[in-house]
């Protein structure tokens, strides 16, 4: 698993750059892992209160998925709460 928190928003700063956004992206790779893509891009068409992009997923959904379906753990201690494991590992 890889990703990045270097997600950006959409509109451009006072500097004439992007900020920090709430969306990026996210790779698994392995044999244990469904093939394809899973989730679409965001909508640049509606945002969040701040203006930045509405993930697809939560990151604590493919987390669950690492941990209940991979590791055999429960996720909702770990993760604080049920976020709904992502189907995207065999």
């Amino acid at each position: 698993m890889t990703f990045s928190e270097f997600g950006r928003t959409v509109a451009e700063n006072n500097s004439q750059g992007t900020d920090h956004g709430s969306a990026g992206p996210m790779f698994l790779a392995g044999g244990g892992v469904k093939p394809g893509v899973h989730g679409h891009h965001p909508s640049y068409e509606h945002f969040n209160p701040q203006g930045h992009f509405i993930p697809t997923h939560d990151f604590r959904s493919v987390y669950a998925a690492i941990l209940e379906k991979w590791l055999g753990a429960p996720s909702q201690p770990i993760l604080g709460g049920a976020f709904g494991a992502l189907d995207c590992i065999a």
